[in-house]
């Protein structure tokens, strides 16, 4: 169905397809009714065959709210939450159509470059005092569109040192892996830590933030070419699922889930910690190792995303040690299928990032 959009007092008529850049309708001394943005958006959900349920397309602009920014945006990444997403999971079919994309970096009303905190009504900002936490595409439009509308609590500066692509990996995954490493695990520099499924974004983060950080990175991959990535990025030693490490480790970033479960358990030292944010091979493992965390006394943390004060300090550390986030493969929004199909087949190493020209 076409959409016919008639400015005031003009009697102008603007299509579908003229503003598929994401222009506000040409204003001539007048305010248009309404504005539309071509974005990428979960039009159904598909729980086998998530991708028939993606779909790219003009949308409608964001509303201008009190307390909320809207945001022009240059870059966004892509996460497994939006294959979670196309799937159902923490998206009911009554909030569709719902624009996709947890993290973006971007400029504000007033031409500043920001960088986005994707968790919303952590803190009541912006919304009311009793809503739940819940990220971005959860209740609220997402990132991978020409605009975004957050709450202006939620919007801190990007780095000038960073990229727009680069700034927009770090919200969801390397947010996620520096709150794993830093909060939850609480490691220290020289301890040990491995890192379960090198690759993957919370993964890769995990290995550079750790090496910078002066963590003995250990990685698994069932990929050989992955395993070589993850030792060029600073892991000391990269083997199998599964194998045999050459000592047990202080500490474990798991996001693999079942199939990883049994050797990250194995792996940890007395008294280890085992830090969960993800279960992308299923979350019910075959052998739950249950007497080894309790004989060894083993701590099993689970953790989600991060907070914005743990953001602020990440696009920090980013700037002043001249960490930068792994980047698979840059591609323009509308080519944003592509994206989503190398991320289902688990073929990246690192982040994949749309970008707005």
């Amino acid at each position: 169905m076409r959409v016919a959009v008639v400015l005031r007092r003009t009697g102008a008529v603007a299509q579908e397809g003229m503003c598929h850049r994401g222009d506000w309708f040409r204003r001539v001394r007048h305010t248009p009714i309404v504005g539309c943005m071509f974005a990428v958006y979960a039009a159904r959900i598909d729980r086998d065959q998530p991708l028939t349920g993606l779909e790219l397309g003009e949308r409608p602009a964001p509303e201008v709210r009190p307390g909320w920014s809207t945001i022009t945006v240059r870059a966004a990444s892509l996460n497994h939450h939006d294959l979670w997403s196309l799937r159902g999971v923490g998206l009911p079919e009554d909030r569709l159509p719902m624009i996709l994309g947890c993290d973006a970096a971007g400029v504000d009303e007033d031409g500043n470059e920001v960088v986005l905190h994707s968790v919303i009504g952590q803190s009541g900002h912006g919304v009311g005092p009793h809503e739940p936490r819940s990220i971005l595409t959860e209740r609220y439009q997402g990132t991978f569109a020409e605009q975004v509308a957050v709450p202006t609590w939620n919007v801190l500066p990007k780095p000038k040192e960073l990229s727009f692509a680069e700034a927009a990996c770090l919200p969801t995954a390397w947010l996620t892996a520096y709150r794993m490493l830093f909060t939850n695990a609480g490691v220290r520099p020289g301890d040990s830590v491995l890192v379960q499924g090198a690759g993957g974004g919370v993964a890769t983060a995990a290995i550079v933030l750790g090496k910078a950080a002066g963590l003995r990175v250990f990685a698994t991959s069932r990929d050989e070419a992955k395993r070589k990535r993850a030792m060029e990025l600073g892991a000391v030693e990269a083997v199998e699922p599964g194998a045999r490490l050459p000592q047990r480790v202080d500490a474990v970033i798991e996001t693999v889930g079942a199939a990883t479960w049994s050797h990250s358990v194995k792996s940890l030292r007395p008294g280890g910690t085992l830090v969960i944010s993800g279960a992308t091979s299923g979350d019910r493992p075959s052998h739950a190792e249950l007497t080894r965390i309790f004989f060894l006394e083993l701590k099993v943390v689970g953790s989600t995303m991060g907070t914005k004060d743990e953001l602020e300090d990440l696009l920090s550390f980013c700037a002043a040690t001249g960490v930068r986030p792994v980047i698979d493969e840059e591609l323009p929004l509308d080519r944003a299928r592509e994206g989503f199909e190398r991320l289902a087949s688990g073929e990246q190493f690192g982040k994949i990032v749309l970008t707005n020209s």
